[in-house]
């Protein structure tokens, strides 16, 4: 069963969440909300942010960052070549690291892992070096961890992964194309050891046709496996 230990995880569609602690700090990881067609409208102009969490560069990921960051300012973490190009646009309080190191920011503690998938970001029309994609293990209040894949395909160390932070919850894109389906999501929770599950970054446009159904599927063996298929703006917790 899951218990989020009174934190709160919204999908606010695409790759993009929201977690609120139980002290009310807000934590947005990969900022798309205005343009984002799967996004509520309620839900385009957030109140408050403490902390954003930036994966890449491409547009769906990182589009609302520069605004964000200026209106909320909120302490960013994102990869040091991403970081740097945010700090050419004037965002302050950005906390660049690398795969493989931790932080501690506010109420939680970040780790940056590694993801299979580019990073350029598009600027003024040409595409510059924004380093690489990454995923984040979030250690929340309450001893809660969080996954996010970020946008990835299926790749082995997924189960070190697993065993080295152990997941309590795991956000894991299906949508297929850009990255992996629900035929190599399927792959990733078993490496992962995975038991609670959001699927992300499908259905936001037509090419993406994974789904959480086809997921499913292809998990019915997997004892204790819940997969949450949110709709966009839906919470847990």
């Amino acid at each position: 069963m899951l218990n989020l230990r009174g934190n709160r995880i919204t999908w606010l569609g695409h790759a993009t969440f929201r977690i609120t602690t139980a002290s009310g700090k807000v934590l947005l990881i990969d900022p798309w909300v205005m343009g984002n067609p799967a996004c509520p409208e309620a839900e385009k102009k957030p109140a408050r942010i403490d902390l954003l969490l930036i994966t890449h560069g491409h547009f769906d990921h990182i589009a609302d960052a520069v605004a964000l960051a200026r209106e909320h300012k909120p302490q960013v973490v994102a990869i040091y070549e991403t970081c740097a190009w945010l700090e050419s646009k004037g965002v302050g309080h950005t906390l660049a690291m690398n795969k493989g190191g931790t932080q501690t920011v506010g109420e939680c503690e970040v780790t940056m892992v590694h993801a299979v998938h580019s990073c350029g970001i598009l600027d003024e029309g040409k595409i510059v070096y924004g380093g690489e994609a990454c995923g984040y293990v979030v250690r929340l209040p309450g001893g809660l961890t969080l996954y996010h894949a970020g946008d990835t395909a299926v790749f082995g160390d997924m189960k070190l992964i697993g065993e080295l932070y152990k997941p309590d919850v795991v956000c894991l894109p299906i949508g297929d194309l850009f990255t992996m389906g629900p035929r190599e999501a399927a792959l990733a929770i078993r490496l992962l050891g995975a038991r609670q599950v959001i699927p992300m970054h499908y259905g936001t446009f037509p090419p993406l046709t994974g789904t959480p159904a086809a997921l499913q599927e292809l998990t019915r063996d997997i004892a204790g496996l819940e997969i949450h298929a949110l709709q966009p703006g839906q919470t847990l917790g």
